[in-house]
């Protein structure tokens, strides 16, 4: 562990610590940004009492924050911080975080820590694949291995036979990337008769997507690694909320930073642990932008609040599902896409690219999943469907395609096409 005692402190100690800086980020907040303190319903500090009261707040969204854009909720005058990252901004006004250099210190201790989990240390070799620049992924994962001491491949996105030169060149033990990255990577390795068992690639670590346990396995099976999934995002300070352990057993949120709620999407209404429901997220040591009640829109559940197999203490959150955003609604019926995912994962015909086409023709909803295998007979393809009937209960019609016949996106995977 990168921090052994605060990452193994008894629940009871957590809570008060939890509770302490949350008044000190309600004064903070209250001293830096009377508009941002007002929109909260101005609380005192010294009137939350306990963990409860954060209830009594009110959420922030990402609506909120795209309308301040770009420092009207920064707790600091923009002499006081050091830099900024932001959202893509692919879906309306960018999300803008400024960092203090406090900022950048936390976040470099929260990723060492996530590193350490996934069983990084000084000696190994670590191949960062997310960009370096407006997007936070690159440099957290930096400023974590620095923490650590071990040695960075700084090579950034893209460019995947150099990615695949530079395992082989620098002994990489470790690599990290949005979930979709190493799909790309198994692509371009098969085309090009690479083995990453000639490699010292031992550890993956991804995010940033949604990816389920059959792309994970296959993931593992196909480049011989033990993968991690990292969440975190611009608004929270950056990759590195939580991550999961060697247990495999859930991702733990480093609770000594942030408080997170489970809320049902529709009500807001706080769920018990075990329910699944959106994330909240409240930043307990951020100073530039720190965050009351955050409506992340991701889908999860805790887990548990006992202590991990690992020794961990801090809690466990599901990985996640899907974001409300991402639910699909064909006839009636509503899911999410990983649901569909997690079934045309299990054949072992099928590679890991497809895409949902969704839409309506003549007025009635259409859908269809279209993927690429390496059979492309009827058999396949019927068992699919019934086994997607079987989950949805919803008829969906199946193509399957050639490899490599599924356009490739630089970036993200895109997984759902609609029309109209």
């Amino acid at each position: 562990m990168f921090q052994r005692r605060l990452e193994t402190l008894d629940r009871e100690l957590i809570e008060k610590i939890q509770l302490d800086r949350l008044k000190k980020t309600l004064r903070r907040i209250k001293e830096k940004n009377k508009k941002y303190w007002k929109k909260i319903g101005s609380p005192e500090p010294e009137d939350i009492k306990s963990l409860e009261d954060l209830k009594k707040l009110p959420f922030l969204t990402k609506e909120d924050l795209r309308q301040n854009y770009p420092f009207g909720l920064a707790c600091g005058d923009q002499c006081e911080f050091i830099r900024f990252h932001m959202s893509s901004g692919t879906t309306g006004t960018p999300v803008v975080n400024p960092y203090t250099p406090a900022d950048v210190e936390q976040w470099g201790e929260i990723m060492a820590r996530c590193l350490s989990a996934a069983g990084l240390t000084y000696k190994d070799v670590l191949q960062i694949t997310p960009s370096f620049g407006l997007f936070n992924g690159g440099f957290g994962f930096h400023y974590g291995a620095e923490k650590i001491g071990c040695f960075v491949v700084p090579i950034g996105p893209g460019r995947t036979l150099l990615q695949l030169k530079f395992l082989k060149d620098f002994k990489t033990t470790a690599i990290v990337g949005i979930a979709s990255y190493p799909l790309r990577l198994i692509e371009v390795a098969k085309e090009e008769g690479f083995d990453f068992k000639e490699t010292n690639l031992r550890i993956g670590i991804f995010g940033a997507e949604v990816w389920s346990e059959e792309i994970r396995r296959y993931i593992e099976r196909e480049m011989g690694i033990e993968s991690f999934d990292i969440i975190g995002m611009t608004e929270t300070g950056g990759v590195g909320l939580g991550i999961d352990c060697k247990a495999h057993n859930g991702i733990h949120v480093w609770e000594d930073h942030y408080i997170v709620e489970i809320v049902d999407p529709e009500t807001g209404e706080v769920l018990p642990d075990g329910e699944e429901g959106e994330l909240v997220v409240t930043t307990l040591t951020r100073e530039g932008l720190p965050l009351i009640r955050y409506r992340t829109r991701d889908i999860t559940k805790v887990i548990s609040r006992e202590r991990c197999d690992c020794g961990r203490t801090h809690l466990r959150l599901a990985r996640i599902k899907g974001r409300t955003d991402d639910m699909l609604k064909v006839k009636g019926v509503c899911f999410y896409p990983r649901q569909i995912e997690e079934v045309i994962m299990k054949y072992p015909e099928v590679l890991p690219n497809y895409q949902i086409i969704i839409g309506k023709v003549e007025g009635k909803d259409v859908v269809e999943v279209v993927i690429e295998a390496d059979r492309q007979d009827q058999y396949l393809k019927e068992r699919i469907e019934e086994e997607i009937y079987s989950l949805l209960g919803l008829h969906i019609e199946v193509t399957l395609k050639r490899r490599g016949e599924i356009p490739r996106s630089e970036g993200k995977a895109v997984r759902v096409k609609k029309f109209t």
